[in-house]
């Protein structure tokens, strides 16, 4: 790891308070790695042999059963991935690969483990990431769970309206296959979903979004903190 990498991991609020003796040992074993666009990471059902941190690029959480895929989340930096598993030495329950090219920090399962039972600070992080995660999964299936497929896109282009700044204006970050995989629908029922809400001042042209009647789109979408407010 280089040098001028180290503070921005030390900033992150997992590691922000632990004791900087432990800290110093638990990068000292970390591993670095840039990696091309479309590698697989790690896989469903394999032990969880290291913590992962996205220090550049993206990285797509995605799982698979009896023939079929879906996207679970996106991992952007500066964050983790995936804590539970390493926490509990546990299988990975999802698969990981770079959506471009990123670089990833990897430090060791049984080292995090470690410091976790000797210092205080870094277990409360844990903790608190964990519950936020767990929130954030509540979140997710009470959005799919209780919308509409129009419903859960109006909602979508919302929060992407408020995370560029309130812009009426802005480019969708993923792909439209993926953005109907984390929506828990079908690309042809995003399609149609799409086109439902040009009626509320939407329009979609490839991955640029253009939102005409804010007023008209949030009156239809009801936005709730209790579903989309990622930060609570």
């Amino acid at each position: 790891m280089r040098p001028e990498d180290i503070p921005a991991i030390r900033g992150l609020d997992l590691f922000h308070d632990m004791d900087e003796g432990n800290f110093e040992d638990l990068i000292r074993a970390a591993y670095v790695q840039t990696f091309p666009p479309q590698v697989d990471l790690i896989t469903e059902g394999d032990h969880a042999d290291f913590l992962h941190i996205v220090f550049s690029g993206s990285v797509e959480l995605y799982a698979r059963w009896n023939g079929r895929e879906t996207s679970m989340a996106t991992v952007r930096p500066i964050s983790t991935f995936i804590l539970a598993a390493t926490i509990k030495d546990a299988p990975y329950l999802m698969s990981a690969r770079t959506s471009e090219k990123s670089r990833i920090i990897m430090l060791p399962s049984l080292d995090v483990r470690t410091v976790f039972e000797k210092d205080n600070a870094f277990a409360r992080a844990v903790v608190t990431e964990l519950a936020q995660c767990y929130r954030s999964v509540v979140k997710k299936t009470k959005d799919i769970k209780l919308r509409s497929s129009v419903e859960r896109v109006a909602n979508y282009l919302l929060r992407c309206h408020h995370q560029t700044g309130g812009a009426l204006e802005f480019e969708l970050q993923i792909e439209k296959r993926r953005l109907a995989s984390l929506l828990g629908m079908t690309p042809e029922n995003l399609s149609r979903a799409i086109k439902a809400l040009r009626a509320y001042g939407v329009k979609v042209d490839g991955t640029s979004v253009r939102i005409s009647d804010l007023a008209d789109l949030e009156k239809f979408a009801k936005p709730s903190p209790l579903i989309d407010d990622s930060s609570a």
